[in-house]
């Protein structure tokens, strides 16, 4: 998933728009190693980092869910935190998204959090994975099995999930990054658990489902701007019926063009993986949704390519109101959605599910990485 965060505004806008220093964080550079469980946490030496939870929900009744959670974090400088060693300083600030898309009945519901590290209000720890923005968290335990748990829920909507590997994790890009750009630490560390069995329950208003589906996991940290040609992005993450799964992004240019840092993964029935570059694959948009709140004109339907796989997908969203308009929180407006998927594989028919993620179209994205 490519970063949401973060141009916060509010209160906290002075401290996280452009001009912020970053030489106190460090960057995403080759020859990262990982350590599970450590790096299912917090990495506060990196200046932005987030856990994004997307997946698709079916109740006994047969009703269908999709839904996200989004954990952010975002390191603020120390030249601008004026209050230390209080406990009430903005060392680090926290925000979360969630939505749940109630395909059956075509309804979208989201919400928004922001707060600060300190006095428990939120925060994330940085030996395994415990994240929280008040009531809403991801945990897992620190030994045993790697399952996670997930919560969050409003006045009207809620989610209690349990989540276990179906397949390993997966390292994207090349060397241990994934990159967003052409410059000196324009990347990420980005890894991904592309398939989790799920269980659990689901609540609107009044009513509550117990449900089992399947979800997607990414976290990302780093530290770097993105290019400054740089609009907007087009993300997807697709699981196969075949047991194959993909992640590919589209970086967009002021002109159209697409930025050479664009790329993917490919993670076969096993869980090994397969890196593609930019000239690996096409991806083109073929309709198009106008946002009836903010006018933003997103792509809907696009008809991806892979030659060298002999992989031919159309996407189709699920529902076409999946926007999220976070001005109490990141201050982005984005598309982020269930989608189906039909195609062909190697002369064969395939379908599937996932999600897509849509920046850039309701105004420039120009914040910070």
């Amino acid at each position: 998933m490519i970063v949401i965060a973060v141009g916060i505004g509010l209160s906290f806008g002075n401290l996280l728009f452009a001009a912020d220093p970053i030489q106190e964080f460090r960057l995403a550079t080759p020859g990262y190693q990982y350590v599970f469980p450590r790096d299912h946490g917090s990495h506060d030496d990196f200046r932005t980092e987030w856990w994004y939870y997307t997946g698709h929900l079916t109740a006994k009744n047969g009703r269908q869910f999709g839904y996200q959670l989004t954990f952010f974090r975002r390191g603020v400088p120390r030249n601008r935190v004026k209050t230390l060693p209080s406990q009430w300083s903005i060392t680090q600030l926290y925000l979360a998204h969630f939505a749940i898309s109630d395909l059956s009945d075509e309804q979208f519901h989201y919400d928004e959090r922001i707060s600060r590290a300190g006095l428990g209000k939120a925060g994330a720890e940085p030996g395994g994975l415990q994240v929280w923005v008040d009531q809403w968290s991801a945990e897992s335990p620190m030994t045993g099995p790697l399952t996670q748990q997930l919560r969050a829920s409003n006045d009207s909507i809620g989610l209690e999930l349990t989540l276990s590997p179906e397949k390993p994790l997966v390292v994207h890009g090349v060397g241990g990054v994934s990159r967003k750009g052409g410059a000196a630490g324009q990347a990420s560390h980005y890894y991904s658990f592309t398939r989790l069995a799920t269980t659990g329950a689901l609540t609107l208003g009044t009513e509550r489902f117990d449900v089992t589906g399947t979800t997607w996991m990414d976290h990302e940290f780093g530290s770097a701007d993105l290019a400054e040609d740089l609009v907007g992005w087009d993300w997807f993450g697709i699981q196969l019926e075949n047991g194959t799964d993909l992640m590919l992004y589209r970086l967009r240019r002021a002109d159209g063009s697409t930025d050479p840092a664009s790329s993917g993964t490919f993670v076969d029935r096993d869980g090994r993986t397969q890196h593609l570059t930019v000239n690996d694959f096409s991806m083109e948009p073929s309709t198009f949704w106008t946002s009836p709140k903010t006018n933003a004109r997103y792509p809907q339907r696009w008809h991806i390519v892979i030659p060298s796989m002999q992989l031919s997908l159309d996407i189709i969203p699920q529902l076409a109101g999946q926007e999220l308009v976070t001005s109490r929180s990141t201050q982005v407006t984005y598309w982020e959605g269930a989608i189906e998927v039909n195609g062909v594989a190697q002369g064969k028919t395939i379908k599937g599910q996932g999600y897509m993620e849509l920046t850039g179209y309701a105004e420039r994205f120009d914040k910070k990485l």
